[in-house]
């Protein structure tokens, strides 16, 4: 007696080949790269952070405790070059904020004239002082789903791009550049470019007021 294998048992293992080729070619296009062009798809983002206190103010300005607040306060939060502070003051007293801007002072940093918007009321005889914080990151670096060897679109990796860019966000003072650039205070860029090298060559060489011969005892 012989036994014959049926024809659609063959062409079911036959199908059955065919989709697990398929399958495995089409999993391999979703880990392909797909970005065709030169910028990468990770770009700095800017988020910002606001801190707020309010303290008591009166005709001569801020009490001696809400001074003493105050400065705390700014030590605590570590202020540094790329925040911004700002007063809401109802009654815009002058003296209160010249003292603010007195403690602001020893930062280097400088009080904007724009008050942002900020949740809850501040009554009269109060003052809040509010500090806007800006960090620039690169969200989803390093970015390692590009695990394909094939390469049909021609495309650059799924991770190009991160390390730069996240050395620049960590390396920009000031994150809000990233949203609006800086403005050069000269009339061209090139002035901007060349002031360091303008500083170096017309400084005063370390040994032009000559040497000094001191005498001394053994």
């Amino acid at each position: 007696m012989t036994l014959h294998k049926p024809i659609c048992s063959a062409r079911q293992s036959g199908a059955a080949a065919l989709a697990l080729v398929l399958g495995l070619a089409l999993g391999g296009c979703a880990t392909m790269p797909q970005n065709r062009l030169l910028d990468s798809v990770h770009q700095p983002v800017v988020d910002r952070t606001q801190y707020q206190i309010d303290l008591a103010s009166g005709p001569a300005g801020l009490t001696g405790e809400d001074r003493g607040r105050l400065e705390g306060w700014f030590a605590a939060l570590g202020l540094r070059y790329g925040d911004e502070i700002a007063i809401d003051d109802p009654l815009a007293n002058p003296t209160t904020r010249a003292e603010v801007r007195h403690i602001v002072d020893h930062y280097g940093l400088l009080i904007s004239d724009a008050t942002p918007v900020t949740a809850g009321y501040v009554n009269a005889g109060m003052v809040r002082v509010i500090v806007t914080r800006s960090t620039a990151s690169v969200p989803h670096c390093p970015d390692l789903q590009t695990t394909s060897e094939i390469n049909w679109k021609n495309a650059t990796s799924s991770n190009y791009g991160c390390a730069v860019n996240s050395n620049m966000a960590a390396m920009v003072a000031n994150p809000n550049d990233f949203l609006s650039g800086r403005h050069a205070q000269t009339l061209t860029t090139v002035d901007t470019a060349d002031k360091a090298i303008w500083n170096h060559q017309s400084a005063s060489m370390s040994g032009a007021a000559g040497t000094v011969k001191q005498n001394g005892t053994n």
